[in-house]
């Protein structure tokens, strides 16, 4: 089973809301921070996946399964008369030789298939059976109808596109053969997919690009192209082109071509509420039709020489085709409206006031998260489709009532400093430690007031730890930690006045040197009277000493005389 034509990759979103904007039918979702495709709302229109700076939608590659087609062999191409919006100065004669090149047996126009087609209409008109009747060639605008106006879908005609009634017909003339078909549209993927038995691959010119680039074959210019005057059904992919190919010969019936997505919305909601009557309405959801088709090379892009390729490629009469009966290339659709409850206006409202807006003039409608209106995004929120943080408008001020709370309020001095060492931000707390006002220090230089060597070397991108630096012409003295932004390249400064704690330390330790000082006075001349009690004492000692010797001697004298 195949994968979906159109999926958005995760990870790489960057929350800019750009696809939801683009997106007619608002077939996106946001939920933590990823924005994703909603299938059952799809209608592969390709406009989130031109929007998307981060090129996070993803258009399904189906080479490989060419490649597979290819190999089998007996492989018909069947390629867009768009492709002169993706090949400049190529004809269709150019593009066969390529093609041939990369394994095709053979290739043909799907103009063949717009010339069936546009008969039928012809003949629906003539009938007169519908009150309204909308072309079916654009698969987008059947998926509108089917998924966002299924009132309209009695207006369709229920006949076959030009890819499918050319694949019919290939393998009509080539029993057995497969059909791959080359275009510029994401949604003929879709349209593969929903019906079998017609094409057997679709392929974006992005993909055949690929696959050129990957044989090394190019598609030359065809310098003198001839003209063929069977080839009326080449102006199909340009506005008003398929009803320069009609008949038009019921005169109770305005003709009139439709393109770009709002204008398919407005005109089917005209449709609907029966404000048109008795017209054949040409409609396709890319802004000039096909040659504007989502999936060209930015490169090759260019509307106005498009326009003019085909207009002169085309010839004045139809190619020749087998004639088809009603049923041979009738075509179905079907209701797939999908139920989203409306959110009742007391749950509308709460979620407005859960992003600022509780009164009319708080809503903006600025577009900034892709709807409209307040009221839509508030409405997508209760639906799941969004979140409440969308909201830019509602983020910059909680963005700054968070600044005013957290950097207004700190005790804490805080700045922010530009790479010319200006303030550009200082709040109240640093103002009144640097005995200025925050006026008085806005956009003046930070040398005026510190040392400016460590903010040199924060800009340098060298790690500086927290640092005491003095307030110059004071004697103030502040604790100071700097972090680089490289994102912006600013300083975000923090600042402490430590000036009573320095003084403190000081007084501390004067305090220590002096009882360090009285202490070894007082030791020394202990020192000095221990020695001179010791001195003493020795002196005693001697003496005594003598004494009791002499006195020993003497008695000793005087037992020798008895």
């Amino acid at each position: 089973m195949r994968s979906l034509a159109l999926t958005s990759l995760e990870n790489d979103c960057r929350s800019c809301y750009k696809c939801i904007r683009s997106c007619p039918t608002k077939s996106i979702s946001f939920q933590n921070g990823q924005a994703s495709i909603i299938p059952d709302e799809c209608v592969y229109c390709g406009r989130c996946y031109l929007a998307c700076p981060q090129q996070c939608k993803k258009i399904r590659d189906d080479k490989a399964e060419a490649k597979s087609l290819l190999a089998k062999g007996n492989c018909i191409a069947s390629i867009a008369p768009s492709f002169l919006a993706s090949y400049p100065g190529a004809s269709f004669v150019t593009m066969k030789e390529a093609l041939l090149k990369l394994g095709f047996m053979d290739a043909e126009e799907t103009a063949i298939g717009a010339t069936i087609v546009k008969k039928e209409y012809d003949k629906l008109v003539d009938s007169a059976k519908q009150d309204v009747i909308i072309s079916t060639c654009c698969h987008s605008v059947n998926l509108l109808v089917e998924k966002h106006f299924p009132a309209a879908e009695k207006y369709l005609a229920h006949i076959l596109s030009p890819m499918q009634a050319h694949a019919k017909d290939i393998k009509a003339r080539h029993p057995g053969c497969s059909v791959i078909f080359l275009g510029p549209c994401i949604s003929k993927k879709n349209e593969l997919d929903r019906y079998d038995g017609y094409d057997d691959c679709v392929l974006t010119y992005l993909e055949l690009d690929e696959l050129l680039e990957e044989k090394g074959i190019k598609v030359r210019k065809d310098e003198d192209p001839k003209k063929v005057e069977e080839s009326l059904a080449r102006l199909f992919p340009i506005e008003g082109g398929i009803l320069e190919t009609m008949v038009k010969d019921n005169p109770d019936y305005e003709y009139i071509a439709v393109s770009g997505m709002e204008n398919c919305l407005t005109t089917l909601k005209d449709v609907i509420e029966g404000k048109v009557h008795r017209a054949f309405i040409e409609m396709s959801s890319c802004p000039g039709s096909c040659i504007n088709g989502p999936a060209i090379r930015p490169a090759a892009r260019s509307f106005a020489a498009a326009l003019i390729e085909v207009k002169r490629s085309a010839g004045k009469k139809d190619f020749r085709t087998a004639d088809y009966e009603e049923n041979d290339l009738a075509k179905s659709f079907h209701n797939q409206a999908f139920y989203v409850a409306t959110p009742k206006e007391e749950d509308i409202a709460k979620i407005l006031r859960k992003i600022g807006k509780t009164s009319k003039k708080d809503e903006l409608n600025c577009s900034s998260c892709g709807y409209a209106s307040c009221r839509e995004k508030a409405i997508a929120v209760l639906q799941g489709k969004a979140s409440l943080e969308m909201c830019l408008p509602y983020l910059m001020e909680k963005e700054r009532s968070f600044a005013s709370t957290v950097v207004e309020g700190s005790k804490n001095g805080m700045a922010v400093i530009n790479e010319t060492f200006e303030f550009t931000l200082v709040n109240p707390s640093l103002a009144k430690m640097m005995g200025k006002k925050q006026d008085e220090l806005l956009s003046t230089p930070v040398f005026e007031y510190f040392d400016v060597a460590p903010f040199a070397d924060a800009f340098d991108g060298k790690n500086i730890p927290p640092m005491k630096l003095e307030l110059l012409g004071s004697d103030k003295i502040f604790e100071i930690t700097l972090s680089f932004q490289t994102r912006y390249h600013i300083l975000i400064a923090m600042f402490r006045d430590v000036t009573n704690e320095e003084k403190a330390k000081k007084a501390k330790a004067e305090r220590i040197e002096k009882t360090a000082e009285i202490t070894t006075s007082i030791i020394s001349k202990n020192m000095r009277a221990v020695q001179e009690i010791a001195q003493l004492l020795g002196e005693s000692a001697a003496e005594t000493k003598i004494a009791l010797v002499n006195l020993e001697k003497s008695l000793q004298e005087d037992e020798d005389d008895e």
